[in-house]
């Protein structure tokens, strides 16, 4: 299934819920809005984005604990969790979606290239999922953007 389309089913499902999501976003750079907003209609469900790239804004922008932070570095699976949950509260939506991880070309703060991971914030509590992904830079980056549409379509197929 292409991005576009797990979109569709995202949107579709949050319509079906009255939901809607918001998007906190690091190694995908905004990958994962611009694949969100190019359906069309996604403004009824989709609230907006936070690209937190630097990791002192996971904190201060998304309220990811710097402790953590200090401790784990900012790819972490708690930190996704936290930035999920961030981003659900800053834009009052129903659902947060967070990607965080090493896109490379070199490992960071330890981790190997293509540690990824992914989140989802929403009534039912918060989902994280670790995919370990191959390939260069884009090819990694782009994995995370289907891989979280899948770890969201799953969650509201609940």
């Amino acid at each position: 299934m292409t991005d576009y389309e797990l979109a569709e089913r995202a949107h579709a499902a949050l319509r079906a819920r009255g939901g809607t999501l918001a998007v906190a976003e690091s190694l995908t750079g905004g990958l994962l809005a611009a694949a969100l907003v190019d359906v069309p209609g996604a403004s009824a469900t989709f609230r907006g984005s936070v690209t937190a790239y630097a990791t002192g804004l996971k904190a201060s922008v998304l309220g990811v604990d710097e402790g953590l932070l200090d401790v784990h570095g900012p790819v972490h699976p708690v930190v996704a969790g936290q930035m999920a949950e961030g981003v659900r509260g800053l834009l009052g939506a129903t659902y947060g979606l967070a990607t965080t991880g090493v896109a490379g070309p070199e490992p960071q703060d330890g981790q190997p290239v293509g540690t990824v991971h992914l989140a989802v914030a929403g009534p039912e509590g918060t989902l994280v999922t670790s995919p370990l992904l191959s390939g260069d830079r884009a090819t990694i980056r782009h994995g995370a953007v289907t891989a979280a549409l899948e770890l969201l379509v799953v969650r509201l197929a609940r």
